[in-house]
């Protein structure tokens, strides 16, 4: 820059960046954050005046990365520092005929399930020489031009089951338990007291999310019915209403149970397939009950006496044992001080 009478301080730098601040205003793609990293090392460098040395110690860089920033800055401004295609300069070029090609692609027309190992084999019947490798090769270039037919994924054996859910539904991602009674996971498991046995009972656990509190049941089997029956003990059970309830998808939570949720106006959610994590809370009750009852367990002789010893492991459960999600208190003794302090 030049200047009549005076030089004014830092006159030669700002006439360096007027230019590039120009280009940086046309640009109006957005700046990545790698750009940003690397224009601070350049502002750095030009406003210190610092040798490419220290302006690479100070960053943690190399040299080499330095000068490369400094070199595309200085031609083509902002975006210069935008990362580049990292691809080779020579890359391979197809080295199969036309005719090849299309005897592939009309094979895997007349063959849309038949892989690359046996298109082969058919090709050197029809006379041509390639290897398995190259017909894969031809396979994805076809496939990448959007040429290649695409074989159906429909299942022929299995009809597909049109899943209705009359008054279930999903939770609502803003529905936040804050009170007892807000959310109850309810999940039900097999539970087999003789490892010689046959015979199998269904277990079920209900636990509130807000004070840990746990509701218990087993059954000879797990029925909707079944279900229904534990929703009721669940309900009288509890130390506070019940407002909503929330269940995989097994087949005894559909039918009576999902009408009586409706019928007792309880929210009934449903978790997506294959998501017992959003269950959590239950599904680590049902390993503590697993482990803290039914494997210390002499087997009774009956179902009403294991039920009878279950409601006891209810009660302690919920009375003796401490929960350390709870700071060590126990459920009864959370729901005290919390109603305390309501």
């Amino acid at each position: 820059m030049q200047t009549y009478g005076s030089i004014i301080p830092g006159g030669p730098t700002l006439a360096r960046m007027l230019p590039k601040a120009a280009s940086e205003a046309r640009d109006r793609h957005p700046v990545s954050r790698e750009a940003k990293r690397r224009l601070a090392a350049v502002r750095w460098h030009e406003a210190h005046g610092e040798t490419v040395s220290l302006t690479a110690r100070h960053f943690g860089l190399s040299r080499s990365s330095v000068y490369d920033w400094l070199g595309r800055f200085e031609r083509d401004g902002m975006r210069g520092l935008e990362d580049r295609s990292r691809r080779p300069h020579n890359v391979r070029q197809p080295t199969w005929s036309e005719t090849l090609e299309q005897a592939v692609l009309a094979l895997r027309e007349e063959h849309p399930r038949w892989g690359k190992d046996k298109l082969v084999v058919l090709l050197r019947h029809q006379g041509y020489e390639a290897s398995v490798s190259m017909v894969g090769r031809i396979l994805t270039r076809l496939k990448s031009q959007g040429r290649l037919p695409l074989a159906s994924l429909r299942d022929p054996w299995m009809g597909r089951r049109v899943q209705i859910r009359p008054y279930a539904t999903r939770k609502p991602k803003d529905y936040v338990p804050r009170l007892p009674g807000d959310l109850v996971q309810v999940d039900s498991a097999d539970v087999r007291l003789l490892p010689d046995h046959d015979h199998w009972y269904k277990h079920f656990t209900a636990r509130d999310v807000v004070s840990r509190w746990d509701v218990l049941g087993v059954y000879s089997r797990a029925t909707a019915i079944t279900a229904r029956d534990f929703l009721d003990a669940v309900i009288e059970r509890m130390p506070a209403p019940v407002r909503a309830i929330q269940v995989d998808g097994g087949s005894e939570f559909r039918a009576e149970f999902e009408e009586a949720c409706r019928e007792k106006g309880l929210l009934l959610f449903v978790l997506p397939p294959r998501s017992p994590k959003l269950n959590g809370c239950v599904e680590r009750a049902q390993r503590t009950h697993k482990e803290e009852f039914y494997q210390m367990l002499d087997p009774p002789e009956s179902l009403d006496q294991l039920r009878r010893l279950l409601l006891a492991q209810e009660l302690c459960y919920n009375t003796v044992r401490p929960h350390q999600a709870l700071g060590q208190l126990t459920p009864q003794q959370w729901l005290l001080a919390s109603r305390e302090r309501r």
